[in-house]
Order: structure tokens, then sequence, then C-alpha cells
């Protein structure tokens, strides 16, 4: 928390500086509650910012409000990009040079948020050379482009003369002016800060295209991935407007390369608690990288670390104190021996004084004695006894006091030893640094034969795409022809029901017949009854033919036989034209 806090400062530093004196405090204030979701407080606000000789702007100070009423209520639950365009929004117009740039005004803003990541936490901010050169070589070699380190030094020599570090105006200056850009567009000057910006501020480790398979229906779909220290988010495209899911990490996940199959190749495999994601790369080497990126998150996870670039810039920032330590512990110490020397001297020339008083006490006692030489012989002996003494004790002092001096003089030449000793370290870190910058040069080099391999992946992804797009109009063609089908077997549904409305119709007409025949048969017996009663004699004749009756699912003699085969007939054609 307090490193969100160290952050959060140093943009809104930014803020109020630019602001009117006597207006910032609110206007701040309000706008920082809203960017942070922090909640209103208006009578807290009115209360520190009354129109009288205790305002923001007095010896009470605009930080114990903004630590109480806003900082100390931060979650963390907000969009800090949006949080540092507001800030952006309230300072640019006021610092932004009116000079014209190579880069634009998102570009400017993206190179600030930079700065307030990478410089010092002391005010007023400044970002030292050490890291100056640091995001220079990241855009560099995001550019593509060699770094020119002889430029640099220059430029640090012109720099260290006149002051510690740079403002962010100044470095969006030195950046705008393409000073170590030449022969870069404005568009790939764009992508390269666009690219560190994604890498320190958003926290991307890693960012490209895969194919996932997915969980309900099994397909494989390709998808952006972007890595970050406890996230891969996935994304239809780059532009990451879609996005499709998220896969979280933690110090349980793991991942594993798995073999090719179905067709699938480069194919590894991440772990988590509830699910597992199977990713197919487009090349080994991709894959390699991914499973390596990916379980060095996971590993920094467990160990609880913070991520790559955060802990580089500790340790540069430790690195940098410790030099600095060490310069002011020499400067201590060459200020100890150098006031060491000062009394040794002051003690010399005592003692020279002391010799020069006492060889003039000498003389005036040898003038005393020549005087008194008959008188004082006894007494003189003995003055000359003790003058002896006396001589041998100050002779004794002085060649102490040269072997005191000796001594001082070795720990001098010692100390100018250690200083040779540490000018030569400063020399072997220098050589280390043009060894890294060999290295760095043969990965930018890796980088584009990479770059003509995903071209060349891209050609064969667009042959795919015109093979699938064959395969979609024959299966269009298919299902155009499924419809016809469908078409035909609706007619022949409704023939069909036109039949059975037939059907029905002609076993009611025979109903009717039946009825007649029986009414027929009634009147036929009644009529052979008076026959026989009359002339006693009864003759039969029966209609029909003696033929054997048809039976039809319509009933018995509903449609002659003729008829019969004439509609099996029109029956068969129906069919075979349906089909």
């Amino acid at each position: 928390m307090v490193g969100l806090k160290e952050e959060l400062l140093k943009s809104i530093w930014h803020a109020f500086t630019a602001l009117d004196l006597d207006r910032s405090g609110k206007v701040l204030s309000h706008n920082l509650c809203t960017v942070l979701n922090v909640p209103h407080d208006p009578v807290a606000l009115e209360e520190h910012f009354r129109d009288d000789d205790e305002g923001p702007v007095s010896n009470q100070g605009y930080m114990p409000y903004l630590n109480k009423f806003i900082l100390e209520k931060v979650q963390g639950n907000f969009d800090k990009v949006e949080f540092n365009r507001m800030c952006w929004t309230l300072c640019a117009k006021k610092n932004l040079s009116k000079n014209p740039l190579l880069i634009s005004d998102e570009d400017a803003f993206k190179v600030w948020v930079i700065f307030n990541f990478l410089s010092e936490d002391k005010y007023p901010l400044i970002i030292v050379p050490e890291e100056i050169e640091y995001l220079l070589k990241k855009i560099t070699e995001a550019m593509g482009a060699g770094w020119q380190q002889e430029q640099f030094d220059h430029y640090k020599i012109t720099l260290n003369t006149s002051r510690e570090g740079l403002s962010a105006w100044e470095l969006i200056d030195l950046i705008g002016s393409g000073q170590f850009s030449k022969g870069m567009d404005r568009q790939t000057v764009s992508m390269a800060i666009n690219e560190v910006f994604n890498e320190l501020i958003l926290d991307v480790l890693k960012q490209g295209y895969m194919l996932k398979k997915g969980h309900k229906r099994k397909n494989w779909m390709e998808r952006w991935f972007v890595l970050k220290p406890n996230i891969i988010s996935y994304y239809v495209s780059e532009d990451l407007k879609d996005k499709k899911g998220d896969i979280i990490l933690d110090g349980n996940c793991c991942v594993e390369a798995l073999p090719d199959r179905d067709g699938k190749k480069c194919l590894f495999l991440i772990k988590c608690l509830d699910k597992t994601f199977e990713i197919s790369a487009s090349d080994k080497k991709k894959k390699q990288e991914w499973i390596q990126a990916i379980q060095t998150t996971v590993n920094l996870l467990r160990a609880g670390s913070p991520p790559p670039h955060k802990e580089a810039r500790q340790k540069r920032k430790e690195l940098r104190q410790k030099l600095l330590a060490e310069q002011e512990e020499l400067e201590r110490q060459m200020k100890e021996l150098q006031a060491a020397n000062e009394n040794k001297q002051k003690e010399l020339e005592t003692v020279r004084k002391q010799l020069e008083a006492a060889a003039a006490r000498a003389a005036e006692e040898e003038k005393k004695r020549l005087q008194t030489q008959v008188e004082l012989q006894d007494r003189f002996s003995l003055e000359l006894e003790r003058e002896k003494m006396v001589r041998q004790k100050m002779e004794e002092q002085v060649a102490q006091k040269s072997s005191e001096l000796e001594q001082y003089l070795q720990r001098v030449h010692e100390l100018e030893e250690m200083y040779k000793q540490l000018q030569e370290a400063l020399e072997d870190e220098k050589q280390a640094r043009q060894d890294e910058e060999t290295v760095r040069k043969l990965q930018a080099r890796l980088l584009e034969e990479e770059s003509a391999k995903r071209a060349e992946l891209e050609k064969w992804h667009l042959q795919q795409q015109q093979t699938i797009q064959m395969t979609e109009a024959e299966k269009q063609e298919l299902e155009n022809e499924r419809i016809i089908k469908e078409q035909a077997l609706q007619v022949a549904m409704q023939q069909l029901k036109q039949l059975e409305l037939e059907r029905k119709e002609a076993l009611e007409q025979y109903e009717e017949v039946k009825k007649k025949l029986e009414t027929a048969a009634n009147n036929t017996k009644s009529w052979k009854d008076k026959v026989a009663h009359h002339e006693g004699l009864i003759r039969l004749i029966e209609p029909g033919s003696k033929n054997p009756h048809l039976i039809t699912n319509w009933g018995p003699a509903a449609f002659t036989e003729a008829e019969l085969e004439e509609r099996q007939k029109s029956w068969k054609g129906k069919k075979a034209t349906s089909e």
C-alpha cells in the first residue's frame, strides 16, 4: 500500500503544482475522489479549505487532508490509466512545450506516466541519467534500431555538468525531439513507446496470437493472449476491444507441454484449481517462450516477488543508493584524513616553535654563562647537563612525531591504492555493460528473424482461411440441397393429407351407397314377398358382378380396379418428382 501511495503522490504532485493556488485544493480533491472511487466528504472539504489563513497554501498545507481523507481510503479498485489521465489533463496544458514534437499528445502522456514510474522518490521529481539511459534503450530496442552509446555518453556529460537529471517535461521534449530516434517515422516511435508503456505501466509480460480449445464445443479458436503478473486475458484481436475470458494465475497453477494430436501442433496445458486450458502456439519457439514466461510468472507468485521490471527498477535504485553511500563514505574518510593531516601539521608547527624557543633560551643562557663563567662554573656544568637531557627528550619527541608522520603518509598511500582499485572496478562494470549491449543487439537480430517467420506464418494462415472459405461454400451448397429435399417432403406430406381427405370423402360416399343398398334390399324383400304372395313363385335377381369384391383402405368396393391402378400411377409420379 505504501508503494501505491508513492505512485499516486507523484501524479498528484504534478497536478497540484500546475493549478492556481487559490483553487487547486477543491478542484483536485473533487477529481481525485471521483477517479479513485473514494466517497466524497463535502463537510471535511469545506472545513479544510475554508477562506482564511489556515488554507491549503498556509502552514497547515494540503498533504494532511490528502493523506487523511483520500489516500488512506484508496482500496486499489480504480483505473490507474484514468487516474493518470486526469492528473495529466490538469498539468499538461501549462507545462507541455509549445514547440512541435515528433510524438503525439497520447505518446507524450505515456512518456509522462513512465517518468513517474522511473523518477526518484524526492521532490521536485527528476529522472536521473541512469534511468534516462534505461528508458531510451528500451524504446530503441522496441523500434528495432541500434543503441548509440557514444551519443548518449556525450549527452550525459553535458547533462551532469548542469543538473542531476531531467523533469517530466524535459524528458518529453528529449524523446519528442527525435535526437535518439533519427531515421524513424512517427508511427514506429509511437508503437515503441506503447510497447514500453504496456510493459512498465500495464505490467504486460508477454502477448501474442495463439489457438485455444473451447470448454463446451471443443473447437479451436484463435485468440490474442496478454500475460500479466497474476492473470492471462484473451481477446478476439489485438485491439483488446472484445474480451473473451481470463485465466487467473496463482502459486498452485502449473504449465506443461503436450504431444501433438488431433492435427494440432505445439500444444501445452495450463492447469488451475477449477479449470484446465489447452493452447496451441504457432511454432516450437513460441511454445517454449510462452511456457517459460508463464512458469516464471507462477514462480514469482509463489515467492511473492514483484514483476521483473519493478524488481529491476528497485535493484537499480538500491545500486545507486549503495554507490552514493560508498561515495559519501569515501568523501567522509578523505575529510577525516585531511583534518588529521591538518592536526599533525599544527602539532609539528607547535614542536618547531618549542624548539625555536628552546634554542632562544639556550642562547640567552649561553650569554649569561659567558658573563658569569668564573663565578658559576659549577652551576654551568649542572645546567649544561640538564640542557643536554632536555635536548635529548626533544629529539626523541621529534623522532616519534616523524614516525607518526610516516605512518600517516603510508595510510594516505593505501587510500590512494583503494581509490585506484575502485576506478578499476568501475571500468570492469563499464565493460560488462558494453557486453550486455552486444547481447541485446544479438537479441534484436533474433527478433527480426522472428518477425520474418511471423510474416510467413501469417501467409500460411491466409491460405488456410481461403481453404476454410471454400469448405464453407461446399457446406452451403449441401445445405441448399437439404432445403430442396425438405420442401419436396413438405409437398409429399401435403399430398398425403389431400389423399387422406379424399379417402374420408370416399368412405362417406361408401356409407351413403351402403345405406341406399340396404334400402334397395328392403324394397326388394318387400317386393319378393308380394310376388310370392300373389303368384306363389319367388324369383330373385341380385345385382353386381360375380367377380370377387375389392377391399381397400376406404372400405369394400370403394374404387374399381381401373381407378385404383390410375391412382397408383399418379402417386408414383409425384413421389419421383419430389425425390
